[in-house]
């Protein structure tokens, strides 16, 4: 998928705390793929960008200095129906509870950091309608 792919165009909200991991997926996930991309440095900011801008996808560091990001997917799984944002845990953790904790806190998906790009444009085209549909 391309930069200039109309299925390319989902809007993506990334909630981590490290400025540079943060940047660089941005970069990565606008210029490289062609999505709108939001940013927000904490959970309590990212909770109300989720909820006012109801993207697409949420990429959720779990290690957040105020609110964790289980907390926030908790919060928005009360408020905002599964099937209209997908949640995406982002950790430095990998083991089977680790997991199994992301998933019970309402993430769809777990993945480990560094997170490799090409698995991340994966999951994301299959979320992109196909061409010819809006």
């Amino acid at each position: 998928m391309s930069a200039t792919d109309p299925r390319a165009q989902l809007i993506v909200l990334i909630i981590e705390d490290h400025h540079d991991a943060r940047t660089t997926m941005r970069m990565l996930l606008s210029l490289g793929y062609g999505h709108t991309v939001y940013e927000a440095a904490d959970g309590e900011s990212g909770l109300r960008k989720a909820l006012d801008l109801r993207p697409d996808v949420a990429l959720i560091d779990l290690g957040l200095p105020d609110l964790d990001g289980k907390e926030v997917a908790r919060r928005l799984r009360a408020q905002v129906e599964k099937r209209e944002m997908l949640l995406i845990a982002l950790t430095g953790y990998d083991s089977a509870e680790d997991q199994r904790l992301a998933l019970e806190a309402g993430f769809d998906i777990h993945l480990v950091k560094p997170v490799k790009s090409a698995a991340l444009q994966q999951i994301l085209e299959t979320l992109a309608p196909p061409s010819g549909e809006t």
